[in-house]
């Protein structure tokens, strides 16, 4: 069971607490949306959990083992079975769709026929089978957001992260991949911590907001 838990987290930048004993508790399979105004901490927490920094105080779990505590990080974020959307989507400009979901499992050591039979599953998923030799900038908005979450899933994470990843889209995509979001955690089972300043995005996608 991948279990998440935050206990008493601190953090500050420049002596500027951005956390303050901050506590939340994921379970499996579940959809947390964390909810609040720019520069409440909102991605801070997700850097925490994703292992980009440490703690100044308290400690994270997953699935019962200490990830990191106060200053330190003692499990590095490619071993810990999670996956990230960014807001800005950081898919790779210079490598097609199919090579941008295939990155991470080569730096896995996943062999290629594997790799190539994983690419092709999820773009079957998420309904871009067609854009598998397309570079990002050929695709629409709505394209790269499905590239981004295949991306991101193609890895088998257990957790799934996501950074605002639907705040630069129009209304209309914006349900749309809200939707696609919830069919894939339908399908796919991963646990959701999903950070908006949307309260719409918020109500519709988790089954737990909290509000920051």
């Amino acid at each position: 069971m991948n279990r998440v838990v935050f206990e008493n987290v601190s953090k500050r930048y420049n002596g500027q607490a951005v956390l303050e004993g901050f506590s939340l508790e994921i379970r499996a399979g579940e959809r947390v949306v964390v909810f609040g105004p720019s520069g409440c901490g909102k991605t801070t927490v997700l850097r925490l959990l994703a292992g980009f920094i440490p703690p100044d105080a308290g400690r994270i779990a997953i699935g019962g083992e200490t990830v990191s505590e106060a200053g330190r990080i003692l499990k590095a974020p490619e071993r810990r079975n999670l996956g990230m959307v960014f807001q800005d989507l950081a898919l790779w400009p210079h490598l097609d769709v199919g090579e941008n979901l295939a990155f991470g499992l080569k730096a896995r050591g996943v062999p290629k026929k594997e790799r190539e039979r994983r690419v092709a599953a999820m773009l079957e998923t998420v309904r871009l089978q067609s854009a598998l030799h397309a570079k990002p900038a050929e695709l629409s908005g709505g394209q790269q957001q499905r590239v981004a979450l295949a991306r991101a899933l193609v890895q088998q994470p257990k957790i799934l992260l996501m950074d605002e990843p639907l705040s630069s889209l129009d209304q209309t995509l914006n349900r749309q991949l809200r939707k696609e979001i919830l069919r894939l955690h339908e399908e796919l089972g991963f646990a959701l911590l999903y950070v908006t300043h949307s309260r719409d995005e918020a109500d519709e996608i988790g089954t737990r907001t909290v509000a920051m």
